[in-house]
């Protein structure tokens, strides 16, 4: 099997490489983030005229027909510089979803704004009582006319205060923790009866605590077919979990450079921290973390399109894998840069910060252990 990437998608990573390098600098996101919004709106409208979004969407909806490797390559270099942007939500979960169970409707409305970078989508999917468990919704959706109506709340949803577009999961039938009666609907984020509470994140981001009092949603933007979007949401989460790997690997190997090249500068009894025995063997850790973590993220982006058992079994491995390297590289970065690691002023720290939120993000590495057992 050829594990080397096409021409496309090497230009696709120098290109992704170049902008960032040139634009995303540390002392940027350092002064963006910590505005109101938690961004500069200007990288999604370059994100858009550079492809990103269009990438791995149909061509016959604005797309460039790539796949899941094109998301690998893009979310691993946003890695490399904590890029804050929704991609996942928006591209990966939303663009997703649409191009496999959309209506012709949906697809015709949305994947072209998608691929144009003209909405920006959040994922609203756990709740107060969920913990990690996608099947367990207790928000509802009944069906009046020629709309739903919803009721209920949903936790912790990543880009919510930016987003124009709510994927929202909803109980349409069946008790609160039964697979079969989930639902997914496509929701304005500004219609009458949602609620919102917005916060800063600890790695940058931005998220809400969304409320929804009798909100009306036309039948229309139901996604898939009513009560079967269970399976439709599990896919989904699994090639977020995939693209979140990549962009873990991004971010461990800032950490294990920037930790190497610290070394061969400070020193400590006259002599660089580098030359120290114990401290070699520590970063060579780290280094095998990250590779395992590279070769992992590419078992599960591959297997992407196989069975919906093995694609299971492959994001739940990758997910154990990378949740306990980049805590391992994180922890590591910290401890050899010493009290400097965590001030604000150094990236070590905010790195440190992302790789243990993408730890708990859809499900930690216990949840995924016992996922994976499940599947076998």
């Amino acid at each position: 099997m050829d594990f080397n990437f096409s021409e496309e998608q090497t230009l696709l990573r120098n290109s992704v490489s170049k902008y960032l390098a040139d634009n995303y600098a540390y002392e940027n996101w350092r002064k963006f983030t910590r505005t109101e919004a938690g961004r500069d709106p200007k990288h999604w409208a370059q994100f858009a005229e550079l492809g990103l979004f269009a990438a791995p969407l149909p061509e016959a909806y604005g797309g460039l027909g790539g796949g899941a490797v094109d998301t690998m390559v893009i979310m691993e270099e946003f890695g490399r510089t904590l890029v804050v942007e929704p991609y996942v939500p928006t591209v990966v979960i939303g663009g997703g979803l649409l191009a496999r169970a959309g209506s012709d409707a949906l697809k015709e409305e949305f994947l072209n704004k998608i691929a144009a970078g003209e909405t920006i989508m959040a994922f609203a999917f756990a709740e107060a009582q969920s913990r990690f468990n996608l099947a367990n919704v207790s928000t509802t959706a009944k069906k009046q006319g020629g709309n739903y109506v919803l009721n209920g709340s949903k936790a912790v949803v990543l880009s919510a205060p930016i987003a124009d577009t709510l994927i929202v999961t909803a109980r349409t039938a069946g008790n609160q923790r039964d697979q079969k009666g989930v639902s997914v609907f496509l929701v304005d984020k500004n219609a009458k009866g949602i609620a919102t509470r917005d916060y800063a994140t600890v790695d940058g981001l931005r998220a809400s605590e969304i409320h929804f009092e009798n909100v009306e949603v036309p039948a229309a933007r139901l996604i898939g077919t009513a009560d079967d979007g269970y399976a439709l949401v599990e896919r989904a989460v699994d090639e977020a979990i995939a693209a979140h790997c990549a962009e873990a690997t991004g971010a461990m190997k800032v950490l294990v450079d920037t930790t190497v090249e610290y070394s061969k500068t400070r020193k400590q009894f006259g002599v660089p921290i580098g030359k120290f025995q114990a401290l070699q063997h520590r970063m060579v850790d780290m280094f095998i973390n990250y590779e395992q973590s590279v070769s992992m993220t590419l078992m599960v982006t591959l297997k992407l399109g196989e069975s919906d058992g093995e694609r299971a079994k492959a994001a739940s491995a990758a997910k154990v894998q990378i949740g306990k390297a980049g805590r391992s590289v994180g922890q590591e970065a910290v401890q050899i840069h010493g009290g400097i690691g965590m001030t604000e002023e150094l990236n070590v720290g905010h790195y440190f910060k992302r790789l243990t939120m993408l730890d708990t993000l859809y499900g930690n590495v216990d949840h995924h252990l016992q996922r994976y057992a499940a599947q076998s």
